[in-house]
């Protein structure tokens, strides 16, 4: 039992971080192109991949990292590399549902308008810049969490 456990959360993983870093890579080759057209299809791409990848990886590394952390008796009550993995996973949540979530609704709206205008529009440019510098946080937060369910420090 505990190997499917495992192979659903590396699974999760793959999908959740995989899909992360594939997203800003396209978003960022779209808007270098220049084709207004092509940054509104990755826009809305992005959040599709998102409701593709990003959720269900959610919910593989939180049923089976739970799941096995109960058959190991790890404890949720102390502070330890897993409580400490849990938080910044929850804060990477967070700041994705606060932020990055309406930034890129935001950027989906904004380069509608810019085919339409035929230039990027500064609204859409403000809500980039936004996703961008927020969403590298948001990367590196589980890179961190990846480093201690590998370690498992302490």
């Amino acid at each position: 039992m505990m190997e499917w456990l495992l192979l659903l959360h590396v699974l999760g993983a793959v999908m959740f971080i995989g899909n992360v870093v594939t997203a800003a890579f396209w978003k960022i080759r779209a808007e270098r192109s220049g084709e207004l057209q092509h940054i509104h299809r990755t826009a809305k791409n992005v959040m599709t991949a998102d409701y593709a990848f990003t959720v269900p990886g959610i919910v593989l590394l939180l049923v089976s990292g739970g799941a096995m952390a109960a058959q190991l008796g790890y404890s949720f009550a102390e502070l330890n590399w897993l409580t400490i993995s849990l938080g910044l996973f929850v804060l990477t949540g967070i700041i994705w549902l606060a932020v990055l979530i309406p930034n890129q609704r935001r950027m989906i709206r904004e380069s509608e308008r810019s085919v339409r205008e035929g230039k990027l529009t500064t609204g859409y440019r403000q809500a980039s810049r936004v996703w961008d510098r927020v969403g590298g946080l948001a990367t590196l937060l589980p890179l961190a969490v990846l480093v201690l369910m590998i370690v498992k420090p302490g």
